[in-house]
């Protein structure tokens, strides 16, 4: 977990962003801002990245991204001899053309191949030599939100990104091994397009993951036990609020 936390500056949590490890295979599931930092203060081989999977383009989810691509064309201490890929929902394109006109030519070439995927909300994608399978889903939280269901090295995990209570995520998320959500608010909900303990909990009995990890937690819902409100709830498997830094093993 490099950034359990949400768009509220905190000492002690970065915005969202999650590495995903299996041998060579190196993927960030968002890359919020202090993600590049964060890999590097957690001893996380930030040079190494070699997917990038964005799950919509609100800031506190994407605005390291040319962090990243600048690091990587400075910092590197190695030579990279393999392309980035970098896949996000509808608009990726139009953002690209964008970030490249803000920040620079390096966004498209930073001196290695980047890749750049726009892909349907629910579509899969696919990189056979790497091994990794990835599938999406639209989520009510954007008008290009998505979640993610990762499959690679026999391990599958998912992730909620931001999303509201979405029947079809419980059984998109079947039996993945680790279930990273986002839970932002107690109950009852200030708005429609976040998860609370009890619309978790609902997620969570659909799915049925290995452990449950929760993530994106605004203040007034970080200072308490939310592990034991969602059991409250009625959900009975292993629940983890996660920290910045903090491991999973599937």
């Amino acid at each position: 977990m490099i950034g359990s936390g949400t768009l509220v500056p905190s000492a002690r949590r970065s915005s969202s962003s999650c590495l995903l490890e299996a041998g060579d295979l190196r993927v960030l599931l968002d890359v919020g801002p202090g993600a590049v930092h964060g890999l590097a203060r957690h001893g996380k081989c930030w040079w190494a990245v070699t997917h990038v999977v964005l799950s919509h383009y609100h800031t506190d989810h994407f605005g390291d991204l040319p962090h990243l691509l600048f690091a990587l064309k400075w910092a590197s201490p190695t030579q990279r001899n393999r392309p980035l890929h970098v896949l996000g929902p509808p608009g990726l394109s139009d953002r690209v053309k964008a970030l490249r006109a803000a920040h620079g030519d390096f966004i498209a070439d930073p001196g290695f191949e980047v890749a750049y995927h726009e892909v349907s909300r629910a579509g899969r994608w696919t990189d056979g030599a790497a091994g990794l399978e990835l599938e999406f889903a639209p989520t009510p939280h954007a008008d290009h939100s998505v979640a993610v269901r990762a499959q690679l090295a026999g391990a599958a995990v998912g992730y909620t990104g931001d999303t509201g209570p979405q029947p079809a995520l419980g059984p998109f998320f079947q039996g993945v091994d680790v279930l990273v959500a986002e839970c932002a608010y107690p109950d009852p909900p200030p708005v429609p397009t976040h998860l609370t303990p009890r619309s978790v909990a609902a997620l969570a009995n659909a799915a049925r993951p290995g452990t449950l990890v929760l993530v994106h937690l605004y203040p007034s819902l970080d200072a308490g036990a939310v592990p034991d409100l969602v059991r409250a709830a009625g959900y009975d498997g292993e629940t983890v609020c996660a920290e910045d830094g903090q491991e999973f093993q599937c």
